[in-house]
């Protein structure tokens, strides 16, 4: 056991100092997440002042309050570095106060953080996901039930970000109202969206006012997070992709559908992004392995073209504002006269690549 470790703060700004720890983090096969806000790591002269501190032999990192890009040379494992790197993580979470805390590792890796005391999620063939602080997903659940006043009956669930909410949106909630008791929508919480999540969940409650049957619930940190599914918003294919699509997908299933009793989720065809496109294939085969099925509906039309968020951002950025009110509710265009909604606009116009 090793003590008395410096640790040392990355400036993460700094590119010889990122490449650095990329560079230590190949040999683990592993790469320091864009997201990455805060990074720590030890050096081999932390307690040996022949080596002259040299050489990174542990690193951390997190993204807001989740934990990850975790790296420690073989020798050195066992040492306790794992633990003096965590606490230094979870105190600077503290110090902003945040008192609950993910981390994402290698499922292999899974039972070291389980010893101190983080409690496992979901684990999939490449990525654990494990918790640790005042609440878990089970408190976060009976929360979503206690304050929704949400029954034992079947259930159909959607999960959204409508970023803003359109009549595409309206028509594929109102497709699962006409054929269920019960419909729960899930707002995406993560606020990495043009429109912020307060705004977004109003602009749904608003737009669904006439549905008795739906209820508009925040998803939570659990559903389509940067916790769950980071490469939703990174926007990223590939491998991690596939592995955390079928993280947050299990985590749907095996947590929310079984305490809610949702029997079906809703999605709409996804023609355009093929992030969305290859999460919609991975709910189709995992959610039936919780006893849910998957119905993809046909999107909603205008002009011979599919109804998406992106298409209504793309028109707010070049100006042409006079088709817009064939693509959204009343309540959004009235949004989008106020104040603040001019104000989101004028950042679209802005901004180069509008996710």
């Amino acid at each position: 056991m090793l003590y008395n470790v410096h640790i040392e703060r990355v400036n993460l700004k700094n590119r010889v100092e990122r490449e650095e720890v990329q560079t230590f983090l190949k040999d683990f096969d592993l790469v320091l997440d864009q997201d990455v806000d805060y990074t720590l790591i030890i050096r081999d002269g932390a307690w040996n002042p022949a080596a002259k501190g040299s050489s990174i032999v542990a690193t951390c990192s997190k993204a807001k309050n989740v934990l990850k890009c975790f790296g420690i040379v073989e020798e050195l494992k066992g040492e306790g570095l794992s633990s003096t790197l965590i606490s230094a993580l979870i105190d600077k979470l503290f110090s902003q106060g945040q008192y609950h805390s993910f981390i994402f590792t290698k499922p292999a890796k899974a039972p070291i953080f389980s010893a101190l005391n983080f409690k496992l999620i979901h684990s999939n063939l490449e990525v654990a996901l494990l918790e640790h602080g005042l609440y878990d997903i089970h408190k976060t659940i009976e929360g979503i039930q206690r304050d929704h006043n949400l029954g034992d009956g079947e259930k159909a669930a959607l999960v959204m970000n409508c970023n803003p909410f359109t009549l595409g949106h309206r028509f594929l909630i109102e497709e699962a109202a006409k054929n269920n008791r019960e419909v729960l929508v899930f707002i995406v919480e993560e606020d990495e969206s043009l429109f912020p999540f307060t705004t977004r969940l109003e602009l749904v409650c608003r737009g669904v006012e006439h549905l008795e049957n739906v209820k508009v619930i925040p998803s939570s940190e659990y559903i389509i997070s940067a916790a769950t599914f980071p490469s939703y918003f990174l926007r990223k294919e590939g491998e991690r992709l596939r592995a955390y699509a079928e993280l947050d997908a299990s985590i749907f299933g095996n947590y929310f559908c079984k305490k809610l009793n949702i029997k079906k989720r809703y999605v709409g065809e996804e023609p355009y992004c093929s992030v969305t496109k290859a999460y919609n294939e991975t709910l189709k085969n995992v959610l039936p392995t919780y006893g849910v099925e998957l119905h993809e509906i046909k999107r909603k039309q205008f002009g011979g073209v599919a109804i998406s968020a992106s298409r209504v951002r793309k028109i707010l950025k070049t100006g042409e504002s006079h088709e817009l009110s064939n693509l959204l509710p009343e309540s959004t265009l009235e949004f989008l006269n106020t104040s603040f909604g001019r104000e989101i606009v004028e950042k679209i116009k802005r901004a180069h690549s509008p996710h």
